[in-house]
């Protein structure tokens, strides 16, 4: 999944995408799980969903009865670098459980080290513009690409940024699909 993920990335030309290929090979991302107990929640887990959601997105913008102008380095950027905000995020820790003969024992399971505590969809954008500039589409669109999960509060600017940006709302809808249609 590495390759592909790098792969697809690659084609970006921007300025600072090379020095994120960098960061994100000499972090965890692509051991990381996607999750501590939902989608992707194994090892590898966030390289697989990251490229499920940006195949999801990328069809969704071409298969739109609205047409979406977007670029294929934006829908890329987005798809893959969402949530980038889970590098070095997890660890392993260990508890004890009962394997299938009843026997305790210790087993690993995966928690929240969150050094950086920043959010979820603006620490992504945080991360990424501080090797590239991003565009007005691609910060709003990975900002509020958990949409309604995040606090009523925030219910008027997801939904103006909807409204303002429609990639936000499909990448919004890509993440849901790759989370709850593709169990990863």
């Amino acid at each position: 999944m590495k390759e592909e993920f790098l792969n697809i990335l690659k084609k970006v030309k921007r300025e600072g995408i090379e020095d994120i290929i960098n960061f994100l090979e000499k972090s965890d991302f692509f051991k990381a799980p996607a999750s501590t107990r939902f989608h992707g929640c194994y090892e590898g887990g966030l390289t697989e969903h990251s490229i499920k959601v940006y195949e999801i997105l990328k069809h969704k913008v071409e298969h739109n009865i609205e047409p979406i102008n977007i670029s294929e380095e934006s829908i890329i950027i987005i798809g893959l670098l969402h949530d980038i905000c889970k590098t070095n995020f997890y660890k392993v820790d260990y508890r004890n459980a009962k394997n299938a003969l009843g026997v305790w024992e210790k087993v690993p399971y995966y928690t929240i080290d969150d050094t950086i505590p920043y959010g979820h969809g603006e620490k992504s954008v945080m991360m990424i513009t501080e090797y590239m500039k991003l565009t007005p589409e691609e910060k709003y669109s990975i900002r509020w690409h958990m949409g309604y999960t995040e606090p009523k509060e925030l219910y008027n600017a997801i939904g103006s940024t909807y409204k303002k940006y429609p990639i936000a709302l499909l990448t919004h809808e890509a993440d849901l699909e790759a989370t709850y249609f593709y169990d990863i």
